[in-house]
């Protein structure tokens, strides 16, 4: 069923099963864009929790101006740098402990590479974090991106190139260390 077809369903008194069908469709995308940012399993079903909350919440507010997975996506990036926000402000140090909880996590199945690379955007600023992981692997064109974080495409390509930089230096580093 497509977005518009949801929607419809919705506003037509189908709340329910509109909904059901929304979470159906973005689940797993949102789950895999949350991970990608908060790293950790648990951490991630409670944004994405979070994240569905807060669009059953604000779905019969949706104007329609924007896709309706590009909402989606905004409301999850929005739940992610929060729990990002809280945890430093708590003194986590998520870049320190990035590797260990991956290399820990049942649900990570990725290499030695990956961990890398995961442990070196996650030293990233939250902002750089998310335009990096949108257009990285979630391969988002500029124009959604800046839908989803409610800024300019220019600021994006720049906050792009720095994370990208940044992460090239580091990957190098970490590679000449590790061999």
């Amino acid at each position: 069923m497509t977005d518009r077809e949801i929607l419809k369903l919705y506003r037509e008194g189908g709340r329910q099963e509109a909904f059901r069908l929304l979470v159906q469709n973005y689940k797993e995308r949102l789950y895999w864009h949350i991970r990608r940012m908060v790293l950790d399993h648990d951490d991630a079903d409670d944004c994405l929790q979070n994240t569905f909350v807060k669009a059953w919440t604000s779905l019969d507010r949706f104007r329609g101006d924007a896709q309706l997975y590009t909402w989606l996506y905004r409301i999850a990036t929005n739940e992610s740098l929060t729990f990002l926000s809280r945890q430093q402000t708590r003194g986590g140090r998520l870049e320190l402990d990035a590797a260990s909880r991956l290399s820990s996590d049942p649900w990570f199945d990725g290499d030695q590479l990956q961990a890398t690379l995961h442990r070196v955007i996650a030293k990233l600023p939250p902002k750089q974090k998310a335009v990096f992981l949108l257009r990285y692997f979630e391969e988002m064109p500029y124009e959604q991106i800046a839908q989803v974080l409610e800024t300019s495409e220019g600021a994006l390509k720049a906050s792009y190139h720095h994370a990208y930089e940044k992460i090239k230096a580091w990957m190098k580093e970490e590679m000449d260390v590790k061999y």
